[in-house]
């Protein structure tokens, strides 16, 4: 048996050499099932396979290992999945180009959308969830763009 290094994008890491970059951390039950979503589906680019699994996503990083206990660094913490549900405290938000093409590009490749992009008035956008239950919101600005930052109800309509 041999003990293979991971291969490595060293290029790619979110190793900055001044300042900061910001990541995001996933715990996820099974790395090769949410490396091929990030990767294949979402379109990002894998840095490091495993321990932890690096996806570069657009200008960002997802980084994903399975949960675990307290470690010297955390000494009273321990890191649990994530229960998918109706409720969540936090979640990705994907800003895109066109919403549309994205809806059906990842729908062909196995994405499923809590609905397709619904047009709010300042953007459009829908929610998928990722193999663990992790809820990603998708957006495009629309209106935004020509100064609409709320959708107007129907209470403060005219007439």
């Amino acid at each position: 048996m041999t003990d293979q290094k991971p291969a490595i994008d060293l290029e790619n890491l979110p190793a900055p050499e001044t300042g900061m970059v910001v990541t995001l951390f996933l715990t996820v039950r099974r790395i090769a099932r949410s490396r091929a979503f990030y990767s294949e589906v979402l379109g990002g680019q894998v840095v490091l396979e495993e321990n932890p699994c690096i996806v570069k996503l657009a200008n960002s990083w997802v980084i994903m290992n399975p949960g675990g206990g307290p470690t010297p660094d955390k000494p009273d913490i321990t890191v649990v999945d994530y229960e998918p549900g109706d409720t969540v405290s936090s979640f990705m938000n994907l800003r895109v180009a066109d919403i549309d093409a994205v809806y059906r590009e990842w729908s062909a490749k196995g994405a499923t959308f809590v609905t397709p992009p619904i047009d709010r008035g300042p953007e459009k956008r829908c929610y998928l969830r990722d193999p663990d239950g992790y809820l990603i919101e998708v957006g495009q600005a629309t209106g935004m763009l020509e100064g609409v930052f709320a959708k107007k109800r129907p209470e403060d309509l005219p007439g």
